[in-house]
């Protein structure tokens, strides 16, 4: 391998945003984290649930308008 082209590959300690701290090898060095495996919603558990019933009934209620305007049984204004 050439010497002098490899870059430096130091300790750096990453800081989540939530105070988590720990360290690791990079060649950045400090790193600042928005969000880590502390606070993350996957890890902890405390997911949150997306109300996806609201929009199917919504899609399912506008394809039941276009199929009765189809058939003719709704009059459009």
């Amino acid at each position: 391998m050439k010497e002098g082209i490899h870059p430096n590959y130091v300790a750096a300690r990453v800081t989540c945003i939530c105070g988590n701290e720990f360290t690791t090898k990079s060649t950045i060095g400090d790193i600042r984290l928005e969000i880590c495996s502390e606070c993350h919603p996957f890890y902890t558990g405390r997911q949150k649930v997306i109300d996806t019933a609201g929009r199917i009934d919504r899609f399912n209620q506008r394809f039941q308008r276009s199929v009765d305007i189809k058939a003719g049984k709704t009059q459009t204004s």
